[in-house]
Order: structure tokens, then C-alpha cells, then sequence
């Protein structure tokens, strides 16, 4: 089992950066992509990033359209911590923020949710004006 705990949620102006991370532990061997998903207030869950972390010597992401040029996802194999930086954030940017870990093996790793077995507890990002 993966346990998957989010840290650095919180409330910022539009304009601002938060910096999320997400510690796991537990059997996390043969974890093969992470991301970070969101869900605004009264919508779906979706995914905003994603990051191949179980290929050595490769890391191939992927950006919703909504985040790209604004966010960045990266991971330390050491600390087992993904992580993602939210730069230039605006009040559509407001959600609760989800990591998630899978073993689904593929050049990109998927979008759907139900690819991720494994999730943390999420954590808030208020952005206000």
C-alpha cells in the first residue's frame, strides 16, 4: 500500500505562487507515474499535471492547457516527494489539490483518475483577488 500526504495548500492573491509536495510512503516501488489532480468547487476531478517517475534517466510530463507555462511538476527519488510549483495563479486556479500515484506504464501517463489507485487526502489552494 502507498500512503501519499500533500503539504502547502493555503490562500494567495492572484498573481501569486504556492508550492505544493506530496511525501510518499509505504510500498511505493514499482510506482511508475505520479500527478497532480484538482477539483473546483462544484466540478470534476481533473488532472493538471503528470510526471514519469518510475523510468530512470527519463521524466516526461504533461500540462493541461489551463497550467502550462504556469505550473511545474518535478520529483526527488530521494525523499520520495513530488512536487508541484504554481506560479502566476488566478481564482480558477481555487480547488482542493490531489496527488496521486500509478502503476500504469505508458510514454505519457494517463489523465483519468481511474489510473490512480492510490491518493492523498488533498490538500486547499484559495487564490483571491
Amino acid at each position: 500500500q502507498v500512503q501519499l500526504a500533500e503539504s502547502g495548500g493555503g490562500s494567495v492573491q492572484t498573481g501569486g505562487s504556492l508550492s505544493l509536495s506530496c511525501t510518499a510512503s509505504g510500498s511505493s516501488a514499482g510506482v511508475y507515474c505520479m500527478a497532480w489532480f484538482r477539483q473546483p468547487p462544484g466540478k470534476e476531478r481533473e488532472a493538471v499535471a503528470t510526471l514519469v517517475v518510475g523510468e530512470i534517466g527519463t521524466s516526461i510530463k504533461f500540462y493541461d492547457d489551463s497550467v502550462r507555462g504556469r505550473f511545474t511538476i518535478s520529483h526527488d527519488g530521494a525523499k520520495n516527494t513530488l512536487y508541484l510549483q504554481m506560479n502566476s495563479l488566478k481564482s480558477q486556479d481555487t480547488a482542493i489539490y490531489y496527488c496521486a500515484a500509478g502503476f500504469h506504464r505508458a510514454l505519457f501517463c494517463p489523465r483519468g483518475i481511474d489510473n490512480y489507485p492510490h491518493w492523498g487526502q488533498g490538500t486547499q489552494v484559495t487564490v483571491s483577488s
